[in-house]
């Protein structure tokens, strides 16, 4: 029973395993098969996922319901997504490698262990084994002085981070005697045994996830990384790992440490704010779209954690669907980026896009979707998040809350907007070079998912409203 439960991320390890054998023997270049072969990979697991019995397994360690599985499945969906993304940037950057999609698979592996974590210790070794592998990917172009430097700022501050998040797992062990989460909420629930010692542990369990999220104040990291690691893994960077920290939080926050939410309500409700706050006044001044897209990605994680703060299952379904558009639309803003090349040469201002409705309506089209989304302007696919996450708090008494959230999202309209300005009435700049068929493959795939979301939202909140309700038992 144990191995079944556990069966996708063992298939998915193996399969990194094989890949990396097979480009090792390979004497030819074998990037492009090892790529498609990791693409099957994920299909394949996601297969599996689907097919795996909820239940508890591994005495207590693992946990796979309807919660984890739709994790798992849109984990998988981001991963799939940027290593489509990767085959032509890595190419024409010259770091077409057969070790990349190896390490993407590992980190999704440990994306998903996260997701099916049901004690302290699976929970870090899960984002241990996610963040090893992300720290190479963001130093992948080792001849780029800027690559080399992402990796090694991610490296060391990522390294705080889990002394942090240590620091609270003791914490939380010493004070609650148990690393598994049924009694840590046990003994969370007793008056008695909720000292001081394990509010403290909470405190600094939210600190270290909230560094993988990109949450304020633990965000520093982020715009200088997400600008000088290769765009394909800052597209990676920006889809599946936010998730994966994300339904932990989740899971630890209803859990273990459910009974005692009054304590750690009012910090998710501050690291919300000041994410939102920071996301959208400190990318007005950005001219690098990457770091414009960094910052955005901080004012996301801001708007999601409006539904955890709400603390109910209504906010929960928020979050869940509100990461689904998140990942998709940002997945086809990034193949809109990854294709903003001239001459041969990656380019990164936002002022490289003027004009480029005359030249390239298609792709201009395509971005001012995905822009529009970001902003929350209905009918794409980040309004419906926004409001689910708007209504939670506003069903939860959090007025406060949910005003900031809204007037922050008519703040960040201007940086948005300004893209698409750029795009359609600036001067025209010379034409991009022709894009490869998996750039307009995924760029098309996200901007009509992310254009139509509304049409066939129903079976996606349905979907989020089971795993909501699984979350809570």
């Amino acid at each position: 029973m144990n191995f079944a439960l556990a069966l996708p991320e063992i298939f998915l390890a193996l399969c990194a395993m094989g890949i990396l054998v097979a480009g090792v023997l390979q004497k030819t270049d074998s990037t492009v098969m090892c790529t498609m072969a990791a693409l099957a990979a994920c299909a394949i697991t996601a297969v599996l996922v689907v097919g795996v019995p909820a239940a508890t397994g591994y005495s207590g360690l693992f946990i796979t319901d309807a919660f984890a599985r739709y994790a798992k499945l849109l984990i998988l969906a981001g991963t799939a997504l940027c290593a489509i993304l990767s085959l032509d940037y890595n190419d024409r950057q010259g770091i077409n490698r057969f070790e990349f999609p190896v390490l993407m698979l590992l980190s999704s592996v440990g994306m998903m262990v996260m997701a099916s974590a049901d004690n302290l210790m699976t929970l870090y070794m899960g984002l241990e084994l996610q963040s090893l592998a992300i720290y190479v990917l963001a130093a992948f172009a080792r001849d780029d002085i800027r690559s080399s430097e992402a990796g090694l700022k991610y490296f060391v501050l990522s390294a705080l981070a889990s002394g942090l998040l240590l620091y609270g797992i003791s914490l939380t062990y010493g004070f609650s005697g148990s690393m598994d989460f049924g009694h840590i909420a046990q003994a969370a629930a007793n008056p008695v045994s909720t000292s001081t010692g394990l509010i403290v542990g909470i405190a600094f369990i939210i600190t270290g996830l909230a560094f993988k999220l990109s949450a304020v104040p633990f965000h520093m990291w982020t715009p200088d990384v997400y600008e000088g690691a290769p765009t394909s893994v800052t597209a990676l960077m920006s889809t599946a790992p936010k998730v994966a920290p994300f339904v932990v939080l989740l899971r630890v926050m209803f859990g273990p440490f459910g009974h005692v939410a009054v304590q750690w309500q009012l910090i998710i409700v501050f690291v919300s704010i000041a994410s939102m706050l920071l996301g959208s006044f400190a990318a007005i001044a950005q001219t690098n779209i990457k770091r414009l897209m960094a910052y955005s990605s901080i004012g996301h994680m801001g708007y999601a954690l409006i539904g955890l703060a709400a603390g109910t299952e209504t906010g929960v379904r928020g979050v869940l669907v509100y990461l689904l558009t998140y990942v998709v639309m940002s997945a086809g803003a990034f193949a809109c980026i990854i294709a903003m090349r001239r001459r041969g040469l990656a380019i990164e201002k936002i002022s490289d896009l003027g004009g480029l409705a005359r030249n390239d309506l298609t792709l201009a089209v395509l971005m001012a979707i995905f822009m529009f989304s970001m902003a929350g302007i209905p009918p794409m696919a980040g309004f419906f998040g926004k409001l689910l996450v708007f209504q939670a708090a506003i069903d939860a008494g959090m007025y406060t809350l949910a005003i900031i959230g809204v007037l922050t999202s008519v703040v960040g309209c201007f940086y948005y907007l300004r893209v698409i300005k750029v795009m359609f009435f600036d001067p025209a700049e010379a034409p991009f070079d022709a894009r490869s068929g998996a750039l307009s493959f995924v760029a098309l795939a996200t901007g009509a998912f992310t254009f139509a979301f509304m049409v066939f939202a129903a079976p996606f909140v349905g979907a989020a409203t089971h795993a909501a309700k699984a979350l809570f038992g």
